[in-house]
């Protein structure tokens, strides 16, 4: 067992926490969760934990937040606003261990080690724990937990326990906690329960299988009932106790559905291997994903480990074999935004799937097509054609933003997001026609991806307003800023469904024969094709400041605060300025501008990037997450590497570093997608053309060279880039065309290209 309990050794590929301070706990179990996509298990401590206790008058906090997750479980609990929520499912890695009828305890005695280690390579995380307790033995245990890459259904517990002195009772506990799981029990039998939601009508179920050898030799349970295990020995002195667990899941998705079948066939399979063949198999699957999706960065570490760590949580986010669940806000690392799915996955986590990981695309792009029924009711009931996606989504696609939230003063504040923010439904446009250019997966674009083109083009074109002006409006939206509601015209909605209703025009050319029957299908004529035209040709796509677009109508006139004055704040611009002079600046929550000329940038010339990009740059207070990523993309593709390199920073440390406890609720899935985007299609301007790739590589002076790794219509592509020459492998694949630094070269299969 030793073998497997000791992590990788190089420090590019794990995190280390040594110590224990309860302040920071809650942020460092989301960032050493381990996930598969299917199931998520914070790093919360399996031994020594008292029972979770929540205080209603919130004066007092949990020193850990164990969750285990499992993808599209969402209920709605007795909540104010009720909204959908990913509901936890039982703690399986619950421990408890007696010393002479003494609980072990972290708070008691003396710690002597605690350190955690998030082997990023293997997907696991490991934990070593010295202790002596108040009578003087002494305990030594290192653990490993890790949910299968391998087989998504399966996660695995290791524990390797000595004791000193010799003649000590022991008694190990191990059982799931079912504490605040929010799911009514339907059956628990000794190695089975199931649970099922109270109103979406899912169903749960977990097996479980647990052994232990004490001295080399196993030793038989004392008791063994209701997913529980109890063992009792007395030690030798010199010998170990080692204990393995499996957690097998099954999820159904009506009262009908049998996740119990499911259930304990994976146990079956697990079981039937043993645990040491399904780490193998997990590290296996997780070296293959790495072989596809590692970024390297040479001469700097520390950039390095932040894009491992990215994409370590982003592989740990996706699952290719389920196409009815997407990515939340903070994947299956936290509570955070209660698991909802945002524009975050398709602009922001989406490009890093997509090429590396096309599969896992194309599943979360079939969750955008599962929900389209919920998008057209929603476009509906506003009163608009085709469908408009919800700004915040669950299961079924329905909005599920809340209608308020209570502010800090226990008032209620109205949430507008739900029904204003609706270029989400470009965004998803977007990544539909993005993965389309990048994989070339035709039977896609034919079985869902046209149909979310053209519904999401229906509903802009009826959505923009042609008025007495003679040109057409969107009024009354929020846009990627969320500091300004209500406001008409914000240039980044309009571009981007311009770009929308423009990409589905040029469906019926692009489908040929296929066309037809979509066509009357979705009952799309010739005339409302040409309505579809007129539309695009008339918004309007901002008012112009000689080269500076306003972000929206008005824009111009709006106070312009010089937020540098407020550096080193500790909140946000919006509680320094209050609601009604944030609404009255030109202050920016996030990227809204910038986040246009991240996405079009062929649709502008470099000037007007340029221009845009310094006027709307020092307005953004940077309060989201997702804004300093997304100036990195843009500051790096204008050649500004020193600000671009800041920005990547900054972002980093949201997760890796950060004190405040900002991960606290689950690391920032979209924040971690836009590093990857920030050094593959940026620095090194990885881009897609029609018949190839192209790589205009703008490394800042710190990085002296990067390897990643790349896909595009089905070839698997290795780069390496130094500061003067760039080479491109063809791995797999049939022969392409590569351009380097402007100049095209013909890339064959096992050849190589530089220049």
């Amino acid at each position: 067992m030793w073998q497997a309990l000791e992590p990788t050794a190089s420090p590019d590929w794990r995190l280390d926490e040594t110590g224990y301070d309860q302040a920071r706990e809650s942020d460092i179990e989301s960032r050493f969760t381990v996930a598969n996509g299917f199931i998520g298990v914070r790093a919360a401590r399996s031994i020594s934990r008292s029972p979770m206790w929540l205080s209603w008058t919130h004066t007092v906090s949990s020193g850990s937040w164990p969750r285990t997750y499992v993808a599209g479980l969402f209920d709605i609990p007795d909540i104010d606003p009720p909204v959908p929520v990913l509901m936890p499912a039982a703690d399986w890695l619950r421990v408890q261990i007696h010393l002479n009828d003494n609980a072990l305890q972290l708070r008691t005695g003396e710690l002597i080690l605690q350190r955690r280690t998030l082997d990023l390579r293997r997907g696991m995380m490991i934990k070593e724990w010295h202790h002596r307790d108040p009578a003087g033995i002494l305990v030594r245990i290192r653990t490993m937990r890790m949910v299968s890459q391998a087989d998504r259904a399966i996660g695995l517990q290791l524990l390797r326990l000595e004791v000193e002195p010799a003649g000590v009772d022991v008694r190990f506990e191990a059982f799931f906690d079912q504490a605040l799981m929010g799911l009514d029990q339907e059956t628990i039998e000794a190695d089975l329960a199931v649970w099922s939601t109270q109103d979406t009508g899912k169903r749960l179920a977990m097996a479980g299988a647990a052994g232990m050898l004490v001295d080399d030799r196993p030793l038989t349970p004392a008791e063994h009932d209701h997913l529980q295990w109890r063992w009792r020995y007395r030690t030798s002195g010199d010998g170990a106790a080692e204990f393995y667990r499996f957690v097998a899941i099954g999820r159904g998705d009506s009262a009908h559905a049998d996740p119990a079948g499911a259930a304990q066939a994976a146990l079956i399979r697990a079981s039937s291997v043993g645990w040491r063949a399904v780490v193998a198999a997990h590290e296996d699957a997780w070296m293959a994903r790495w072989a596809a999706s590692d970024v390297e960065i040479e001469g700097d570490a520390a950039a390095t480990q932040a894009l491992r760590f990215a994409v370590y949580h982003l592989i740990g986010s996706a699952n290719p074999d389920d196409p009815h669940v997407s990515i939340g806000a903070r994947g299956l690392t936290g509570d955070g935004y209660l698991g909802h799915v945002f524009w975050d996955t398709e602009i922001y986590a989406l490009p890093f799937f997509t090429y590396t990981w096309p599969e896992a695309a194309r599943a979360l792009l079939m969750y955008r097509f599962h929900t389209l029924a919920g998008a057209r009711a929603k476009a509906a009931q506003a009163g608009w054609q085709g469908a408009m996606y919800a700004w915040e989504s669950a299961d079924t696609g329905a909005e599920t933003t809340p209608d308020f939230l209570n502010g800090a003063d226990g008032k209620p504040v109205a949430v507008l997001c739900g029904a204003q923010e609706q270029h989400i439904t470009a965004d998803v446009a977007y990544a539909v026609w993005q993965y389309w250019q990048v994989t070339g997966d035709r039977a896609f674009l034919l079985d869902a991806g046209a149909e979310i083109l053209l519904e999401t083009a229906r509903f802009w074109a009826s959505r923009i307003v042609s008025e007495a002006d003679g040109r057409g409006h969107i009024r009354g939206v929020i846009g990627p800023d969320e500091y300004h509601e209500t406001i008409d015209d914000n240039a980044y909605t309009n571009w981007m469904a311009r770009w929308t209703i423009q990409r589905a025009l040029d469906l019926p050319a692009l489908l040929g024969r296929h066309w037809p029957n979509l066509a009357t299908r979705l009952a799309i004529t010739d005339a409302e094709l040409a309505r579809w035209a007129a539309a695009a040709a008339s918004v309007v796509t901002g008012d112009r400041a000689g080269p500076v677009m306003a972000q929206f109508e008005g824009f111009f006139a709006l106070e312009d605060i010089d937020i540098s004055q407020y550096d080193g704040r500790a909140v946000a611009m919006a509680d320094v300025l209050g609601r009604e002079r944030m609404q009255r600046s030109m202050v920016s929550k996030q990227a809204d501008i910038v986040a246009l000329l991240g996405l079009l940038p062929e649709a502008f010339n470099a000037a007007d990037q340029r221009a845009n990009f310094d006027y709307y740059a020092p307005k953004c207070a940077h309060d989201s997450s997702l804004s300093r990523v997304m100036h990195a993309l843009v500051a790096a593709r204008l050649g500004d590497s020193a600000l671009a390199l800041r920005y990547f920073r900054d972002s980093a440390a949201i997760d890796l570093t950060d004190s405040a406890g900002g991960s606290a609720g689950g690391v920032h899935i979209a924040t971690l997608g836009g590093l990857w985007q920030v050094a593959v299609l940026g620095f090194a301007g990885l881009q897609v053309l029609a018949d190839g790739i192209a790589l205009t590589p703008r490394l800042p002076p710190e990085w002296p060279g990067m390897r990643f790794s790349t896909q595009w219509q089905g070839r698997h592509l290795k780069v390496r880039i130094t500061g003067d020459t760039s080479e491109v492998i063809l791995l797999r694949g049939a022969a392409m065309h590569v351009t380097l630094c402007g100049k095209p070269h013909w890339l064959t299969p096992g050849g190589r290209v530089s220049a």
